[in-house]
């Protein structure tokens, strides 16, 4: 499959490759919510590819090269094994497939908990290693100060409340969060310190729907909403998910569509000819010329 693009010939020495369209950029994204209010919801799903990146790139405003990976791509029980090296290859691949996205790359857990310095040298080598706009980090009030660190050092930061994967040994579990009063008002006061240290946008994940609103109301940031509401600023998913990849998938994901199905079947008919000598024909051979 090839895809045709009109290309800007003019080029520059910040930009010397011509690109079809000019990339959002995070200030962009931030100026989305205005008073309050976003008039276009944000759209944002993980690219982990290049090739994925291709064809994600012209429907969404930003790309997250999601440490989801660590399950998606590479079958670990959880997001806690991926690595600096992982989050810094994929986030190049998808660099290199998109030009109109915000490129956001996941910070791996154990890379920016320790101290403000450690986080920027980390989220220093994400961005010069993969090209990417932004890292996004998880936790609330404990992490305001790195957040400011950073986004005060030239490192634009998108944060993550509520449920935060990287936490998943404290929390005991992938259930929805601030069902509780206590635990509700955590998620909002965490929402907006980060707001107030500097974060760009705020990922709200697993949150009962009153408190996603709530936070989306406190803070004056763009909210990214997975399982939370769709009064959220904008809404994220892991895009396997969403294509139908995998048969298990959390309860706030909408299956769009059945790729896995698609895909085991296709196999099978490949098998099916190759076992019965029907592939490949005459128009998969070379032939001597005449």
């Amino acid at each position: 499959m090839s895809t045709t693009y009109t290309l800007d010939t003019s080029t520059s020495r910040a930009n010397p490759t011509p690109a079809p369209m000019k990339r959002l950029t995070v200030p962009k994204i931030r100026a989305r919510k205005v008073d309050g209010t976003t008039e276009e919801p944000i759209v944002m799903l993980t690219a982990y590819t290049a090739r994925q990146a291709q064809l994600l790139d012209p429907h969404c405003d930003l790309l997250l090269v999601g440490d989801s990976l660590g399950q998606v791509i590479y079958g670990l029980p959880s997001t806690i094994p991926v690595t600096m090296e992982m989050m810094a290859n994929h986030a190049a691949a998808v660099v290199r497939g998109s030009y109109h996205s915000v490129v956001v790359v996941d910070m791996p857990f154990g890379s920016y908990e320790a101290s403000p310095q450690d986080a920027f040298d980390a989220a220093a080598r994400l961005l010069k290693e993969s090209g990417a706009a932004a890292v996004k980090l998880e936790g609330g009030e404990a992490m305001a100060e790195t957040v400011a660190f950073l986004s005060q050092r030239g490192i634009p930061v998108m944060g993550h409340v509520g449920l935060t994967p990287q936490a998943v040994n404290v929390l005991g579990g992938y259930m929805a969060r601030g069902r509780s009063d206590a635990e509700a008002e955590k998620i909002v006061s965490d929402a907006k310190a980060l707001d107030e240290a500097g974060a760009f946008a705020i990922v709200v994940e697993g949150v009962v729907e009153p408190i996603a609103i709530a936070v989306t109301e406190a803070v004056s940031c763009p909210t990214i909403g997975i399982g939370a509401s769709a009064k959220c600023d904008g809404q994220v998913l892991v895009t396997d998910d969403m294509l139908g990849m995998f048969e298990r998938v959390p309860r706030f994901v909408k299956k769009y569509n059945d790729i896995a199905t698609t895909i085991g079947d296709t196999a099978a008919q490949y098998a099916d000819e190759v076992r019965n000598r029907s592939f490949p024909g005459p128009e998969q051979l070379y032939q001597p010329k005449s």
